[in-house]
């Protein structure tokens, strides 16, 4: 119950940008799922700090520089 406590704002922000701001910019993540599922998948199975983490770390991944196709949570 807590951890859904914690990470509820985090996912009000993501979810937002999903439907509020994302759809006014062209596809580009590199990744499947996108950046955005990926960090509420991950937030939802490891909670706030582990997946927090697991989130800024496929967000800077995600680039030109960075790697691409299929990257489930682990």
């Amino acid at each position: 119950m807590l951890k859904k406590i914690l990470i509820f704002p985090f996912v009000l922000l993501v979810r937002f940008y999903q439907v509020a701001i994302s759809p006014f910019f062209p596809p580009a993540c590199r990744y499947s799922p996108t950046c955005s599922q990926y960090t509420l998948e991950a937030l939802k199975k490891h909670g706030l700090f582990k997946g927090g983490w697991l989130a800024i770390k496929r967000i800077s991944s995600c680039g030109p520089w960075g790697g691409k196709g299929y990257d489930p949570v682990p």
